[in-house]
């Protein structure tokens, strides 16, 4: 496929194959819609007694998947099964280990067009992003592999003792945990799942992996991936379900050694003061989401400045942790960056995300739609002006999905909750500031600090990475300007209460996080 190499910065512009082979695998998948698949667990498929089905919001009316409707004892079969198979797979050189890893990403990258289509038509993905979420969740786990090979199994040689009489030798060495647990979100269900689990079976680790109940087909495409690698049986579980009962069971169980999970802030709380409950301290990788601010400079290339904010608001309908959410802009271009705004979003074509021309998909679920039509209640009432969108799409094929307007809001005061609320929806807010200073006091004045963007001079671009709060920052970026992380290029991770490890997946720091040290003296 040429020279082109995918990432969520490149995806603008990609060669027609790209087009040629997701339309085909689209195809395919519809014409098999609606099989029935089992949770995996011990290298076996595993069926409930109850199932559910996996609908589209697309359109509500397409049955994607049955799947099974996991309970607490299904939760306890797949720890077992990690349990047990930790002891060899922990002890499997870890060369052996990466070479599982890198067969597991090779398949995801030759099923690239499958299992992005299967993206766009459960998650409401556009084609490219489809596309983008699976080739960066095998460029996650590479980078693992590669991390471990550069560090060569983390086991360090310290310094020795000066003992008279003696030699002395000291050893540090990284060693995995024990069983992992992965609870994954809807809108990232490949890179989510599969990036912390290429680390945590890089590390050692053997997973259970729960995914988000809307997206559960297509994880378990993804676990398929590792299963055909030939990864031995008990290291990679996947089972489904309610949270409220299996994957409460998973998460309350001591045979957890640790967890990724990636969700909401009031969810992620929770379980970090659970587990601070527990018999002793387990690790806890939280990904918690963020409300991404963009500063616009006066002196700003204000063409950039209008793409890269269109892109990052309105890319996944807005449901992305690293959604531009609020928009700051000096006064002199304010009113210029508006009309920008305007124009852009206005023209974003919403609709079936399977479609080339498609930009926006609909919004995950009933529930998110419910909440955009609330949103903009609230910000109409709140004083706030409709620049574009706020309001459902309806009539014709809309009314079969979940379809919500990109929605840019001007005129809502500052001191209004939404400035603050993480919306995870097509909603961004825009205000006017009197100067940098200003803007950036308002950009840290919240619990997150996940992205941050900012557009102005080389000088104003230094002042704006030393100030803000935030764990990934951009300036002057077209293609995004709060999105488009990629591991290797730009690790992607929070502070304060958008992540709890301060170290960014898919960078040089992530994968000791699922590992401890271990130091080893031995003298003669």
């Amino acid at each position: 496929m040429t020279n082109f190499r995918l990432t969520y910065s490149t995806m603008f512009n990609p060669p027609e194959e790209l087009h040629v082979g997701f339309d085909k695998a689209v195809e395919e998948l519809k014409r098999n819609m609606g099989r029935e698949y089992g949770m995996f667990i011990n290298g076996r498929e595993v069926m409930a007694d109850k199932t559910f089905y996996d609908h589209s919001p697309v359109n509500t009316d397409w049955v994607l998947a049955k799947m099974q409707k996991g309970n607490a004892v299904h939760a306890m079969d797949a720890l077992d099964a990690a349990h047990k198979a930790f002891p060899t797979w922990s002890r499997t050189p870890w060369q052996k280990r990466v070479g599982y890893l890198r067969k597991a990403a090779a398949l995801i990258e030759e099923r690239i067009f499958e299992l992005g289509a299967a993206m766009a038509l459960e998650v409401g993905k556009n084609r490219m992003e489809s596309l983008g979420d699976v080739q960066e969740t095998a460029d996650l786990i590479y980078y693992s592999c590669h991390q471990m090979e550069k560090n060569n199994g983390y086991v360090v040689e310290m310094g020795k003792d000066p003992l008279v009489g003696y030699e002395s030798r000291n050893v540090s060495i990284l060693r995995p945990y024990g069983v992992w647990l992965i609870i994954s979100p809807f809108n990232f269900p490949f890179a989510l799942t599969g990036g912390p689990m290429g680390a945590a079976l890089a590390a050692g680790n053997t997973v259970v992996v729960k995914p988000a109940t809307d997206t559960a087909w297509v994880a378990r495409l993804l676990i398929d991936c590792f299963r055909d690698a030939g990864i031995p049986s008990g290291v990679v579980n996947f089972v489904t379900g309610p949270g409220s009962t299996l994957g409460q069971a998973l998460i309350d169980s001591p045979e957890v050694a640790g967890v990724t999970f990636t969700g909401s802030f009031e969810v992620g709380m929770k379980m970090f003061q659970n587990f601070g409950k527990r018999n002793y301290v387990r690790p806890l990788i939280l990904e918690l989401g963020g409300k991404n601010p963009v500063i616009v400079s006066k002196n700003a290339d204000l063409e950039r400045a209008a793409i890269g904010i269109t892109r990052s608001a309105f890319g996944l309908q807005g449901q992305k942790c690293s959604a531009a959410s609020r928009v700051m802009a000096e006064d002199s271009v304010y009113d210029d960056l508006v009309s920008r705004l305007r124009e852009l979003g206005s023209k974003l074509v919403i609709g079936d995300p399977t479609n080339r021309s498609t930009y926006t998909g609909p919004v995950i679920n009933a529930s998110a739609y419910k909440d955009f039509q609330h949103y903009c209640t609230e910000i109409s009432q709140g004083g706030g002006s409709f620049l574009t969108g706020g309001k459902v799409k309806t009539g014709g094929v809309y009314d079969k999905g979940f379809f919500c307007e990109p929605t840019f809001v001007t005129d809502l005061p500052f001191n209004h909750r939404l400035w603050k609320h993480e919306m995870f929806l097509p909603i961004t807010t825009i205000g006017k500031i009197k100067n940098l200073e200003d803007a950036m006091q308002i950009a840290n004045d919240v619990d997150y600090g996940l992205t941050a963007g900012f557009y102005g001079t080389p000088e104003e671009t230094d002042w704006f990475f030393d100030n803000i709060e935030a764990g990934v920052t951009y300036a002057n970026r077209p293609q995004g300007a709060t999105t488009g992380a990629w591991p290797g290029f730009q690790p992607f991770g929070g502070w304060k209460g958008s992540g709890s490890s301060g170290k960014n997946a898919g960078g040089h720091y992530y994968l000791p996080l699922y590992m401890h040290e271990q130091t080893r003296t031995m003298l003669k």
